[in-house]
């Protein structure tokens, strides 16, 4: 049996307090970190069980004042696969 393909889709993602023009860089990070975490056996079996899931509540988290683009989307990523995984 083969895996049913996953569709996200974020509507929005509000950056405050990031420059304008790092925005395309955090959201590539943020598509590829969850890209990444989507892939994994036991997130792929999760979210089987769960089947359409309309919100995803995260936990907070801390991004530090010098990290770059990259890392805030990477991080922003992770928070949501945790979410998946509650």
């Amino acid at each position: 049996m083969g895996m049913k393909p996953v569709r996200v889709d974020i509507e929005n993602l509000l950056l405050k307090g990031f420059r304008y023009e790092d925005r395309h860089a955090i959201a590539a990070a943020l598509q590829d970190e969850l890209a990444r975490l989507l892939a994994a056996p036991e997130t792929a079996a999760r979210l089987a069980e769960l089947g359409h899931v309309a919100r995803v509540s995260i936990d907070s988290f801390n991004v530090q004042a010098n990290q770059k683009p990259s890392q805030v989307g990477t991080e922003t990523g992770r928070a949501i696969g945790k979410g998946l995984l509650k």
